[in-house]
């Protein structure tokens, strides 16, 4: 008699639970929600974030509150979100190095993209944009490799810093090329900008908003994009795919994640919140100045992609021997 009653009072506590978690999701969210963005303010991350979370402040009926956490190149942040209660009034919007180049880089994150995140959803991405400086004498990429190829070792590619989408990009330009190109390392994209338009180094990948105004100014020279699609803001330049280098693909990307034990309900209503915002036309228009292309996927599918992104960084990462420190 006395484990019937203990296995009627289990049952009636797991009704109870599941009555409690039904009623929570049907009044959610009640309080401003947290929108957690990995860099400073100003960045692509950070005006993604503040133009589709505006969106689904109305949507949601409570506002989404943009706090800025930078560090550790979004590890900081995006570890913020992983740590957070899972009540989904921690939200955070997080890009492809914090979410899947930082695990081959960095010994520890404090968090592991997949284990303690989360994935709600891709929302857009950047393509990355193959350029070259004025004085460098080609003007498609098959007269680039072969530039590099008779000169191995003399041409220069400027990056952000060690690790980042642009410096990946270009390694696997060097890999699939099979030419010896050398890299120079900055301190962020301006400065690298700074010392391609004065000639200091040849070539470099960079998000396509960061030189499409160099390159409709005549001061950059574009020979591809890295995108498996060609940019609407440059329709006549060709893709990498194109050129016969399918696998030079590169993207720089930004994703909304979630702590891990967020209840289904309430990332079924922020996954919707934010797939009616980024359907919006004015948003689209928004983020595309920003060089961004509007995704909007599914918490699997986005899932799965991060496993894919981390297996082809790390592989990346492992042949070119990189290191940040």
């Amino acid at each position: 008699m006395r484990a019937l009653f203990r296995g009627i009072l289990i049952i009636a506590i797991i009704a109870i639970i599941a009555l409690a978690q039904a009623a929570s999701a049907q009044t959610y969210p009640q309080r401003p929600i947290k929108l957690i963005v990995p860099f400073p303010p100003g960045g692509p991350n950070d005006t993604i974030a503040r133009v589709v979370g505006e969106r689904m402040s109305g949507l949601l009926g409570q506002p989404v509150v943009i706090d800025n956490r930078a560090g550790g190149g979004g590890a900081t942040g995006t570890n913020a979100v992983a740590k957070a209660e899972p009540d989904g009034y921690t939200i955070g919007l997080s890009s492809a190095g914090a979410l899947a180049i930082s695990v081959s880089l960095q010994e520890n994150t404090g968090y592991h993209p997949l284990r303690d995140l989360k994935p709600l959803m891709l929302v857009a991405r950047v393509p990355e944009l193959l350029v070259v400086g004025k004085a460098v004498p080609a003007t498609t990429l098959a007269e680039l490799i072969a530039l590099a190829k008779s000169q191995p070792g003399m041409l220069n590619f400027a990056t952000s810093g060690p690790g980042s989408m642009p410096h990946l990009a270009s390694e696997l330009l060097k890999q699939y090329a099979s030419i010896d190109i050398v890299h120079v390392p900055y301190r962020g994209a301006a400065p690298a900008v700074n010392d391609i338009l004065g000639g200091h180094v040849q070539m470099m990948f960079m998000d396509i908003a960061v030189l499409l105004p160099h390159v409709q100014s005549g001061a950059l020279r574009a020979l591809a994009i890295g995108s498996r699609t060609r940019a609407a803001s440059l329709p006549d330049l060709p893709t990498m795919a194109e050129l016969g280098l399918a696998k030079v693909e590169a993207d720089n990307w930004y994703g909304m994640v979630v702590p891990p034990a967020t209840p289904p309900e309430i990332v079924a209503r922020l996954h919707a919140a934010a797939l009616a915002a980024l359907r919006m036309p004015e948003v689209a228009d928004q983020l595309a100045a920003q060089g961004a292309i509007v995704v909007g996927d599914t918490p699997a599918e986005f899932a799965a992609f991060i496993a894919s992104e981390i297996d082809k960084w790390a592989a990346v990462i492992a042949q070119a021997n990189i290191k940040t420190r």
